[in-house]
């Protein structure tokens, strides 16, 4: 794959770390195309960046117990965090956004306190952006494991998925296991989150699950365009995001964003005129 990228005539794959980059954007963001429909259609937005602001507390339980590697405990306390979001989602509780707003403030409170102890905050802001130009060969192949795994999740699990976002109701009643399957998909979401934020970034990984599906519902007029649509604007987002940030000497992670966004608003506009 990297000498297939070093064929492309472009200035910046005369580097490594560029091509590992490249590579992780092409695995990364089609997972973030296909997981955001589900999260922008069963309204999961809030949920989701919720989740990604507990990876503070994860690192701090990690830093505590003496962790090498902060992602395993990360992962752990992302799961239980998630399960117990979806728990409360589901209680049909007025104010479940409230509830949810409350765990996701005190998961950063408690995270933040944690790692800034003695002023060592420093070492850990570089996962508020994140750099996906540190990514190493190794990360690259993991990430492939979890889109193959991710891909055949979907295959398996998407109509009881979809069905339970039009009607959870009917989709108990037809024998469906509804909270196993809304559950697994949680659970994937927090993996595939926690795994990416080191090099995404805590502050805008939401963003890059929610902006592609969202502009992709803009354009789409069934189920199968709809993720069509969103993971070519995701993968189209990083690519470019990626190349003018190397031009631009800027960061790649907001720049995704702003790419993500702008497509966002032009097929918003577009829905709007026709």
């Amino acid at each position: 794959m990297i000498k297939v990228l070093e064929l492309l005539p472009f200035e910046f794959l005369e580097y490594d770390f560029m091509k590992y980059a490249l590579l992780a954007i092409l695995i990364i963001t089609p997972l973030f195309g296909i997981l955001g429909t589900m999260i922008v259609s069963n309204r999961m937005a809030f949920f989701s960046d919720a989740l990604g602001h507990s990876a503070f507390t994860g690192m701090a339980i990690g830093v505590l117990f003496g962790v090498m590697d902060t992602s395993i405990s990360m992962i752990a306390f992302a799961v239980v965090f998630a399960l117990l979001l979806n728990y409360i989602r589901h209680k049909n509780m007025v104010s479940s956004d409230t509830v949810i707003s409350v765990f996701s403030s005190l998961s950063v409170a408690v995270g933040l306190a944690i790692l800034s102890r003695n002023g060592n905050f420093s070492k850990y802001s570089a996962f508020l952006v994140g750099d996906i130009l540190s990514i190493t060969s190794k990360e690259i192949g993991s990430l492939f494991l979890i889109l193959l795994v991710t891909l055949m999740f979907w295959c398996v699990a998407y109509n009881g998925l979809h069905s339970i976002g039009i009607n959870r109701s009917l989709a108990k009643s037809k024998g469906m296991k509804v909270m196993l399957l809304d559950h697994a998909f949680v659970v994937l979401v927090a993996v595939i989150v926690m795994l990416s934020i080191r090099w995404v970034g805590i502050l805008i990984i939401n963003a890059l699950l929610i902006l592609p599906a969202a502009a992709a519902r803009n354009l789409a007029s069934n189920s199968r365009e709809y993720h069509l649509f969103s993971v070519m604007i995701s993968v189209f987002s990083g690519v470019l995001g990626l190349i003018l940030s190397y031009y631009l000497n800027v960061a790649a992670g907001p720049m995704l964003v702003m790419i993500a966004a702008l497509f966002f608003f032009v097929t918003f506009l577009a829905r709007k005129w026709r």
